[in-house]
């Protein structure tokens, strides 16, 4: 009788394992453009530089702030500020530029500053809304909650890969 009443206590214990392991925790890098806190996935993030004027490059879209030469590498540098339609971009001290690897390229993306690294849980992390025709949120994978603090969590990889970002025209030539 000991045997039968083991067995089932063995078999619960699978599903709640199970269940532990879909919820494992994310890490994102948070950023800032404007007021709003943004994250993105930690394991795409290569480094952070401070700001430095890019060497422009000519009919390039306006988010396009041209390229670095970073080790012997040429990375183009998008302002996701001026991608986004938020503020004036103005760079001062805190303005900083992350390196990115994406599908097999290195893009850098300006953004405000850098606030920390946050590890979500799966209950932490909420749907993001649908908005219909009216907002494209394509990009965005969810909304992070830490206290009283929203992050927009951003698919980082799929937004420099997105066809409007023009990356990998301008970088393969």
């Amino acid at each position: 009788m000991t045997q039968a009443v083991q067995a089932p206590a063995a078999n619960a214990a699978v599903p709640q394992q199970a269940a532990v392991a879909n919820k494992q925790p994310n890490e994102f890098l948070t950023f800032t453009l404007g007021h709003e806190e943004y994250g993105a996935d930690i394991l795409k993030v290569q480094e952070i530089r401070s700001y430095e004027a890019p060497t422009t490059i000519a009919n390039a879209p306006a988010f396009l702030k041209g390229v670095v030469n970073l080790r012997g590498v040429i990375v183009p540098i998008v302002d996701m500020r001026i991608k986004f339609g938020l503020a004036e971009a103005t760079y001062n001290q805190f303005t900083v530029v992350i390196i990115l690897n994406v599908a097999q390229r290195v893009v850098g993306m300006v953004v405000d500053s850098v606030s920390d690294v946050i590890e979500l849980s799966g209950e932490q992390i909420r749907e993001a809304p649908q908005f219909g025709a009216t907002l494209d949120t394509e990009y965005i994978t969810g909304l992070g909650t830490v206290g009283e603090r929203m992050l927009i969590l951003v698919d980082i990889e799929k937004l420099m890969t997105s066809q409007d970002m023009a990356l990998v025209d301008i970088t393969s030539h």
